[in-house]
């Protein structure tokens, strides 16, 4: 009997995936655990297994779609089986079929409740992007080519082909203008009434090789891209973000550096970094500090006892921030060995979601690009963030009046004056400057 194979739930703060490859084809004979696609969520890149075996009867998605956790994926049976009842819409019978006709189909009547047909106007993300790019409005289509009705991308490339394209705004007003003045050939609002005998008999020509506006392309945030812009957004909106900066003296931290790096390998303190250090001295710090350590959530503060250190990491698919947790609780050796753990899979794209979420702080760190101070966005929900800067050279004045110099770390802490004042801000990073100056007691205590 056939069976349908769903998109797994990979991780409780997924509830969707976009299908990049396609592993397998109608017709092929797959095996229990064989990888059937290649999908991308908003944090990572998984592959997705079979839970059943056989022949391939149906792919309910094209490459590029996104599918909700727990809908149904591919049909898996024995070939030439008669899968209409478990195709989703399939089981719709037309509206005019007489009585007689639909109760000849019983297996469609036991279709799963997930067989039901799913709503038209879903767009695929490549018919939507090609819309964007073109100025069209995909969900004016009546009707699509996709599975379920759904507007795939030669759908929208067939409107382009049929019609002229109309901006937002020509779209609102309801111009019907055969042809367009603006970009590309756009029906603009200015092209209300038109008519192509209406157009000036003469046009300025335009400069030898210009091309105005010149070569473009268009195309919608999706993925790690459009969490992020939503999130900052949303961060943005919906704080009061202040932002205070300050500098440590780095001579003691560069020193444990230099000491650890060329300790013996055996030891395994090779790879800790300065980065490694800093982090670590604000998992000591912030059990001081519990509103730092927190979240804001509707008007209501959680304040926890551990700490779920965020790190921000630049990777190929854009910003992460994976989480090390009851950081508070680790060796200087067991953090800097998860931080790594952690920061290669953010970049290969195989860590887990869940250790992508749950962090009660962050820290960003861009030091090593030579920025030495900058404003750091909140992490919502939670009320402060550090950011790291470069190392840089400072005079200072000794004891004996003597001008010499200093290597100073720049750091700027980002915090929610709706539930952190200034002042407590300030002891903050009076400590985590103290517990960065003292490295060496820090790691001992």
């Amino acid at each position: 009997m056939a069976t349908i194979v769903v998109m797994p739930q990979l991780g409780n703060s997924v509830e969707s995936c976009i299908i990049v490859e396609w592993m397998i084809a109608e017709g092929d004979t797959v095996a229990v655990d064989q990888t059937l696609a290649s999908i991308e969520t908003d944090k990572s890149t998984m592959e997705v297994p079979s839970t059943a075996a056989g022949t391939v009867l149906k792919l309910l998605w094209e490459e590029g779609d996104e599918v909700p956790v727990k809908d149904p994926l591919i049909i898996v049976g024995e070939p030439g089986e008669d899968i209409s009842g478990l195709v989703p819409g399939a089981d719709a019978a037309p509206a005019e079929a007489a009585p007689a006709e639909q109760a000849s189909a019983p297996e469609q009547a036991a279709a799963p409740a997930f067989a039901t047909e799913r709503a038209t106007g879903a767009v695929s993300p490549r018919a939507r992007a090609l819309a964007a790019s073109r100025g069209v409005d995909a969900s004016a289509i009546s009707e699509g080519s996709g599975p379920h009705g759904r507007v795939i991308e030669r759908d929208v490339a067939a409107a382009i082909a049929a019609g002229p394209v109309l901006t937002s705004a020509a779209r609102a007003a309801g111009v019907s203008a055969t042809e367009g003045t603006g970009i590309g050939g756009r029906v603009s609002v200015a092209d209300a009434g038109r008519t192509p005998e209406a157009a000036p008999a003469t046009a300025v020509a335009a400069p030898a090789g210009a091309d105005y506006p010149g070569a473009s392309t268009s195309a919608p945030l999706k993925g790690v891209r459009k969490v992020v812009a939503k999130r900052m957004m949303e961060s943005l909106t919906s704080t009061a973000q202040l932002t205070l900066n300050t500098t440590a003296n780095a001579a003691g931290i560069l020193a444990l550096r230099k000491k650890v790096k060329n300790a013996d390998e055996a030891l395994g303190l090779n790879k800790i970094t300065l980065n490694d250090l800093v982090c670590f001295a604000v998992s000591r710090t912030l059990p001081k500090y519990p509103v730092f350590n927190a979240h804001l959530e509707d008007g209501v503060l959680t304040q926890f006892e551990q700490v779920h250190l965020g790190f921000a990491c630049d990777t190929p698919r854009g910003l992460l921030v994976p989480v090390i947790r009851s950081a508070q609780a680790l060796g200087l050796k067991a953090f800097s060995d998860e931080a790594k753990r952690l920061a290669g899979g953010a970049i290969d794209g195989t860590i887990a979601p869940d250790f992508l979420s749950g962090g009660t702080f962050t820290v960003s760190n861009i030091g090593s690009f030579g920025i030495e101070t900058f404003t750091p966005v909140i992490n919502l929900p939670q009320t402060a963030i550090l950011g790291v800067g470069a190392i840089t050279p400072r005079p200072a004045v000794a004891a004996d009046g003597t001008i010499g110099v200093e290597q100073r770390l720049n750091l700027s802490l980002t915090i929610d004056h709706q539930v952190i004042d200034g002042a407590d801000g300030a002891r903050f990073l009076r400590d985590l400057v103290a517990a960065i100056e003292n490295i060496d007691v820090t790691v001992l205590a």
